[in-house]
């Protein structure tokens, strides 16, 4: 199912909303799309419980609103300012990931766009927070905007896996690089490649020591099972006629070298892909787009298949 031409902009008071839209700005005049700035604070909405609430309380609560309603038009006057068409609207219903997720589906945007700060253990624990919810459910691409500059000609890393490892489907690869250049190729950026991969040696030398006298040719399976990441990684950059200095493979776990290979490269956003799973283990083990969130120094956009798979 196609998606309008609308950037859906989740403005929070609490979480950089001046840099949310100025990201929402930067992203619909690259990809010639109108904005949507909605305004979540779910904290006003027992204000205006009419059976509660003392009328002390609700004056408290349409003086806060009317100062945000007040903050969303001078921030959509701002982008208007910038020649975008914009909208704006308030968001306060409980819970507050699945009211946006009612609004997302409604919309049906190109984009959804929302700030984001760091987790704690307790929420990335429960899964309460409304970035992981969105990370889990938006079948849009999700735009997780950090407190940072982006810089006119941006660096974008894609974060890819040609050997389709954790049930991921062919397409997501393909989906995460034509994202990633439809932001770069208007703003004259630079997309790399990148692919991290599990190493044998560490397991394999511990399995040589525990399971003696039996001899397991660990550095030759090693060197195996990077040639065949590399074909893989090779193949799909020469499909996507990326050059050699623009693809990346790495030895090592994904939630520790993509921030690291972020830093390196002073990436301004990292794309990556995400698959909707339930059941109790993918609660356990979540995403890795969930465990990288918190460490990546930039933005991220996540992107998904049309139809994912479940476990």
């Amino acid at each position: 199912m196609s998606t309008n031409n609308i950037i859906l902009t989740i403005v929070e008071p609490d979480t950089h909303p001046h840099e949310v839209v100025d990201r929402a700005v930067w992203l619909a005049g690259l990809t010639d799309c109108s904005l949507q700035l909605l305004l979540c604070d779910p904290e006003i909405g027992p204000l205006q419980d009419r059976w509660y609430v003392s009328a002390e309380a609700k004056e408290i609560g349409q003086r806060i609103q009317a100062a945000q309603s007040e903050m969303i038009e001078e921030l959509a006057e701002n982008a208007r300012d910038m020649g975008l068409t914009v909208k704006t609207g308030v968001l306060e219903e409980r819970p507050m990931a699945e009211a946006i997720m009612a609004r997302i589906l409604d919309v049906n945007p190109s984009y959804v766009v929302k700030g984001t700060e760091y987790h704690s253990a307790a929420e990335r624990a429960i899964f309460v927070d409304t970035d992981w919810q969105l990370i889990r459910s938006c079948p849009c691409p999700l735009y997780l905007v950090k407190p940072q500059e982006i810089r006119e000609n941006p660096v974008i890393i894609a974060a890819v896996d040609p050997t389709h490892g954790h049930d991921k489907p062919a397409a997501l690869d393909q989906i995460i690089i034509d994202n990633a250049r439809r932001i770069a190729e208007p703003s004259s950026g630079e997309v790399h490649l990148l692919h991290t991969y599990h190493r044998l040696t560490g397991i394999g030398r511990e399995a040589t020591r525990t399971f003696k006298p039996i001899e397991i040719p660990i550095d030759e399976l090693d060197q195996k099972i990077r040639a065949e990441h590399r074909a893989r990684l090779d193949e799909l950059a020469a499909k996507n006629g990326f050059a050699k200095e623009f693809v990346h493979q790495l030895p090592g776990r994904t939630r520790e070298l993509l921030p690291a290979f972020a830093r390196s490269r002073k990436a301004d956003l990292v794309v990556m892909g995400a698959l909707a799973r339930w059941g109790w283990r993918r609660a356990i083990l979540g995403s890795t787009a969930e465990r990288v969130l918190d460490h990546l120094p930039c933005d991220v956009l996540i992107v998904r298949p049309a139809l994912d798979q479940a476990d």
